[in-house]
C-alpha cells in the first residue's frame, strides 16, 4: 500500500521533488531573456501546446534536464555553467534535446518505468520473505521431515537467486531503455534545430568540463543530458544511464557530414554566428 501511494505521489509530484532536490530556481523572461527565447523557439519547433516552466540551477557544471509527466506539465532546467559556456546555437541544441524528451513523452515513460522497476524489486523482496518465513512455519508444522527440509532449502535458494537477479535485471533494462531514448532525443533535437553541430559542440563542452554537479545523485542522474556522476567512457556498461558521449557526438558529426575538427571551429562566420535555426 505504501509503495502504491508513493508511486501515485511520485507520478503527480515527482517533477517538483526532482527540481527541489536539484536546487532549481524558477526564472521568468525578465530574468533570463536569451534562455527564455530559446525555450520558446524550441517549443514552437516541437509543436508543443505551451512553453515548459524554465528553471536555473546555480551550478558551475554545464548540464540540463527535463522533467514532468506530459507537455502540459513539464519543466526544463539548465545550469548556470551551461549558459555561461555555450553560445546560442549550442544552447538551442541542448534545449532541443530536452524538448525532445518532453515531446516524445520520455519524461512520463521514465516515471512509469521507474515505478515498474520499483514494483519488481518490491515483489522480489516479498517473495523472498514469504518463502523464508513460509518454509520455517512449514517445517514447524510438518515436524521437520528430511524430504520437506530439502525441498524448502531448494525453494529458499531459488527465491534468494530470483530476489537478487530480478531487480538487477529490471534496472539493466531500465538503463538500456534510457540509453536508447537519449539517442532518440539527440535525433529529435537535430530535427528541431536543423543543426547537428550545435548539439555536438554542446556535448563536447559538457563532457570536457571538469566541474562536478554538486546536487546530482543516483536517483536523478538519468534525467540530465549527460551523466553528472561519471564522465564519458569509451565503453558502455549495462548499468550506465547514458550512452558514451563520444558515441553520441560521432553520430551527430555523421549527420552533419563533418569531422572532429568541427567541434572546435570558432572562426568568424561559422554556424555559431548565424541566425537561430529553431526559429526558422
Amino acid at each position: 500500500v505504501v509503495a502504491i501511494l508513493w508511486s501515485v505521489i511520485g507520478y503527480y509530484s515527482g517533477d517538483k521533488m526532482v527540481l527541489a532536490v536539484s536546487g532549481a530556481r524558477r526564472v521568468t523572461h525578465a530574468d533570463e531573456p536569451q534562455l527564455f527565447n530559446v525555450v520558446e523557439e524550441m517549443t514552437i519547433a516541437a509543436g508543443l501546446p505551451q512553453v515548459p516552466a524554465v528553471y536555473v540551477l546555480d551550478e558551475a557544471a554545464p548540464n540540463a534536464l527535463a522533467t514532468g509527466r506530459d507537455p502540459q506539465h513539464a519543466s526544463i532546467a539548465v545550469t548556470r555553467g551551461l549558459m555561461e559556456r555555450l553560445d546560442r546555437e549550442e544552447l538551442q541544441g541542448v534545449v532541443g534535446h530536452e524538448m525532445a524528451h518532453i515531446r516524445n513523452y520520455d519524461i512520463r515513460f521514465e516515471t512509469l518505468v521507474g515505478i515498474l522497476v520499483g514494483l519488481i524489486a518490491l515483489i522480489a523482496d516479498f517473495f523472498l520473505r514469504w518463502s523464508f518465513w513460509g518454509g520455517m512455519s512449514g517445517r514447524r508444522r510438518g515436524g521437520g521431515g528430511s524430504g520437506g527440509d530439502q525441498a524448502s532449502a531448494i525453494f529458499a535458494v531459488i527465491s534468494l537467486v530470483l530476489a537478487l537477479v530480478a531487480p538487477a535485471a529490471a534496472y539493466a533494462v531500465q538503463f538500456a531503455v534510457s540509453r536508447r531514448r537519449e539517442y532518440l532525443a539527440d535525433a529529435t533535437a537535430v530535427e528541431l534545430t536543423r543543426n547537428p553541430l550545435g548539439l555536438a559542440r554542446a556535448l563536447h563542452k559538457i563532457a570536457a568540463d571538469p566541474a562536478p554537479l554538486r546536487r546530482a545523485n543516483r536517483a536523478t542522474a538519468h534525467m540530465y543530458i549527460a551523466n553528472p556522476l561519471k564522465k564519458a567512457k569509451q565503453a558502455s556498461g549495462v548499468f550506465d544511464t547514458h550512452p558514451p558521449v563520444q558515441q553520441r557526438i560521432a553520430v551527430l558529426l555523421a549527420m552533419a557530414h563533418a569531422g572532429p575538427e568541427a567541434l572546435t571551429a570558432e572562426a568568424a562566420g561559422s554556424p555559431q554566428s548565424s541566425p537561430p535555426n529553431g526559429a526558422r
